[in-house]
């Protein structure tokens, strides 16, 4: 048994996460800003009020903690907001950028404490961060934070493998969530989830840095 926590928690893929981890038999702390009937529902440990762009938030976070060790941290929480040539909004790109790229980087920092050899950091990205498969352009704040996260991902796979922390980037597919509209031609939570556990599953000091769809497809920067 392990000790998961996971931020963005109560809806969509979080909330997919802390299920299957559940009825697995791990134990899961759920970290978000607001709850819900669903994640409660879980009976697992859920931490409120959690703001991944808020340093004294965060710090409650660690306090809340203590020095539990925590096996995976699953950087979770994210936004979307569809910024093109015509509609560009500085400020939506800065608030993608402090959700989608700083956020993850200031929960495992604060962590790093509770993160001893052997445990694992999963960065929740997109296949719109990487360069390479850009065939579309606009989505500027989505695109540009998520490529940002990839980079931050690939700088702590090297500056935590000396203390034998691994790091997965990954992409969780295109998934039925609020964020996609519930879109008809993506996957369930539940599937994308199982593929995500799985790459985490096989994350290990080897493929640590590795920009993975949740598929098992390494995904080109």
């Amino acid at each position: 048994m392990a000790t998961y926590l996971i931020t963005g928690t109560n809806r969509g893929i979080g909330l997919e996460y802390c299920r299957q981890l559940q009825q697995r038999g791990d134990t899961v702390i759920a970290a978000c800003r607001s709850t819900s009937s669903e994640l409660e529902a879980l009976g697992i440990q859920i931490e409120t009020g959690i703001d991944v762009t808020s340093d004294t938030s965060v710090t409650d976070l660690v306090q809340c903690l203590g020095g539990r060790p925590i096996d995976v941290l699953i950087n979770n929480a994210g936004i979307v907001e569809r910024t093109n040539l015509e509609n560009l909004d500085a400020d939506s790109l800065r608030r993608q950028f402090e959700v989608n790229a700083i956020g993850p980087l200031r929960v495992t920092r604060a962590l790093l404490p509770n993160l001893n050899s052997g445990a694992k950091v999963a960065l929740m990205t997109s296949r719109m961060g990487s360069i390479d498969d850009n065939t579309s352009g606009a989505s500027y704040g989505y695109r540009m934070s998520k490529v940002s996260l990839c980079m931050a991902g690939k700088s702590l796979a090297h500056d935590l493998k000396p203390k034998g922390i691994a790091v997965a980037i990954l992409h969780p597919g295109l998934v039925q969530t609020r964020m996609t509209n519930f879109t008809t031609n993506g996957i369930t939570t539940e599937t994308s989830v199982q593929g995500l556990l799985a790459r985490i599953d096989q994350l290990n000091l080897e493929n640590t840095g590795t920009f993975w769809h949740a598929n098992g497809e390494r995904l080109p920067w």
